[in-house]
């Protein structure tokens, strides 16, 4: 473990796909790992999802990729915020739309017990 965690002691540079994110050279997002080397032991780093066939993508987690993970978090939150009003926005519209129909139907029965009276034959008394 220690040996095949030295070959990540040095920098390589990070790829970026159109959406913004970091990715190794596999495409896919790096993972945090923790350095195990005497001269860098416990200080966390960006490294391939896939450990079996590295790629040699690195990058230390105090480099800058942690806050640009962060800034993609605070987009998502903005995102999920706005997407709560919107729901919100859409079931007050739903409700209204319910309370329209009620409405309606009320009225339509009532015009129909109305009209319903009218058509009736007088009672003839014998």
């Amino acid at each position: 473990m220690a040996s095949s965690s030295s070959r990540y002691s040095r920098p390589h540079s990070t790829s970026q796909t159109s959406g913004g994110g970091v990715v190794c050279h596999h495409g896919v997002r790096p993972v945090l790992r923790v350095a195990r080397t005497k001269e860098n032991h416990g200080r966390r780093f960006w490294g391939c999802a896939h450990y079996a066939e590295p790629c040699e993508f690195f990058v230390w987690a105090d480099s800058g990729l942690e806050q640009e993970e962060e800034n993609e978090k605070v987009k998502l939150r903005r995102k999920v915020a706005k997407l709560k009003i919107r729901v919100k926005r859409a079931e007050r519209m739903k409700n209204v739309a319910v309370l329209f129909a009620l409405v309606g139907w009320v009225g339509v029965m009532l015009l129909w017990v109305q009209n319903y009276g009218r058509w009736r034959p007088a009672y003839v008394m014998p």
